[in-house]
This record gives structure tokens, sequence and C-alpha cells, in this order.
């Protein structure tokens, strides 16, 4: 299994998940950057999966569907254009083009519906987690956000988590600032620093590197819910409380 990034926007990436002859769209935002990344690569379309309704994951499948009537995969309860397959979580989706099963999990909080699709080692995540972040809570409440990423927690360590936009050297300045003296963040910052100076993406990352460094994934951790409790000014209880409070941190920043 091939991945690449197709950017589109100013920080979006579509992954596409290929072999020689054809791709899997992994939220087609912007249908330019991937037509034109196809007709380059010599690659046809033969599946879309979808994560979330966001315009930014969906937008490019009206263009993309209108030269070749290809399956979309999507959350069935979001309003989405041109979906045929309504998926809730729990499902298996298979490519038979590419000899490929993924399966899709339920991974509410920054939108309702937001699904995951996870196989072969990788997990394609959406804007649920982000390397040392995770999404805003457009829709759900954080305890739906804390369940989901514990889902994605639960998985193997060596799973390479394929997030949809580039805000890792921004939330690294918010981890560092909830734990300063974390070693594994400071090598992932100069990860990162010598992955963008070569204009390279940080992802896809390990979940071993974000089970170390992402202070979303680390709420039980004493040191995370003690950086909670002197932001709040008042005791925090590690976990569901943390993370409720570091969210709402985060979106002051």
């Amino acid at each position: 299994m091939k991945v690449t990034a197709i950017p589109a926007f100013r920080d979006n990436y579509v992954w596409a998940i290929h072999d020689d002859r054809s791709a899997i769209l992994v939220d087609p935002g912007e249908a330019a950057p991937i037509l034109a990344w196809l007709e380059t690569q010599q690659l046809h379309p033969v599946a879309i999966l979808v994560t979330h309704h966001h315009a930014d994951h969906v937008g490019g499948i009206r263009e993309i569907t209108a030269r070749q009537a290809i399956p979309v995969y999507a959350p069935g309860n979001e309003a989405i254009f041109g979906r045929t397959h309504p998926l809730l979580g729990g499902e298996t989706v298979v490519i038979a083009e590419l000899g490929l099963a993924f399966q899709v999990l339920a991974t509410p909080g920054h939108t309702l519906g937001h699904l995951g699709y996870f196989g072969h080692g990788a997990l394609f995540c959406g804007d649920t987690l982000f390397s040392c972040g995770c999404g805003r809570l457009f829709e759900g409440t954080p305890a739906q956000m804390h369940a989901s990423l514990s889902r994605i927690k639960a998985l193997p360590a060596d799973t390479l988590i394929y997030c949809a936009h580039e805000y890792t050297r921004a939330n690294l300045d918010f981890a560092l600032a909830v734990e300063p003296d974390n070693p594994a963040l400071h090598k992932r910052l100069e990860e990162v620093r010598e992955l963008r100076g070569q204009g390279k993406p940080t992802l896809p990352v390990s979940l071993s590197t974000e089970l170390a460094c992402n202070p979303f994934l680390r709420c039980d951790e004493p040191s995370v819910a003690a950086a909670a409790a002197r932001h709040a000014n008042h005791p925090i209880q590690p976990g569901l409380a943390t993370f409720a409070t570091l969210r709402a941190w985060k979106d002051e920043c």
C-alpha cells in the first residue's frame, strides 16, 4: 500500500492510497490538485473515503465523481453530496481493486458523525486527531471526543496516523506549554523543524510518538493533569476533566 499526500487549500492533505494503477482518495476537499495529481501519475480513482462533512473535506467530490462514477463511503448521519455507502462505524470497507480493507471507527467530537478508517497499519483520522493536537469540538462534547481519542489510543502503537491538516508545528507550541519538560516533545520539535525546512509533511506519524507527545492523548498523566489544574487554578482530575480543560485552553490560543 502506497500513500501520497496531495496538498490542498492552505494546510489540508488529501491522502491518496494507491498502487501503480488505482487510487483511493481520502477527504477530497478540492478537485483541481487531485485531478492534476491523478493525471500526472496516470492513476484512476476507484473509491472515496470521507471522514466528515466539512467543505474542505468533501468539496471536490462533485467534480471527481462527475468524471467517473465511483463509490463514496461517508458518514450516514451527515449531509454529504454523492455518498453511495452510508456508514456509522463498525463496518468494514473493502476496496477490491487494491485488495485493501479498512475498519470503520466512529470518532465523534469534531462533528457528530465523524469516522476514521483503520487498516494495514494506518489510520486515516480526518480532524479527530492531529499530531500533538486534536480537532475542535464544533458539534460534539468533550466526553465524545475523549472517548474517540481513547478508541484511537487502543490501536497498535506502530499504527501510522494520517491526519488531514498540517498543524503540527503550531500544536507543538501548545503541547510544550502543557509539558515543557517532556523530552519526547523536544525531539519531535526538532524533527518537525527539519521536515518543514525541507518542505516535507510532518505526517504520517506513529501512534507511539503521539502517545509520548500529544497532551490530548496523555490526559491520564500526572504532569498533564497538573498543568490543566494550574491553568484552571483549581484541582482537575486526570482523564475526561483534564481533556475538557485542555481543549478549552487550546481554544483560547
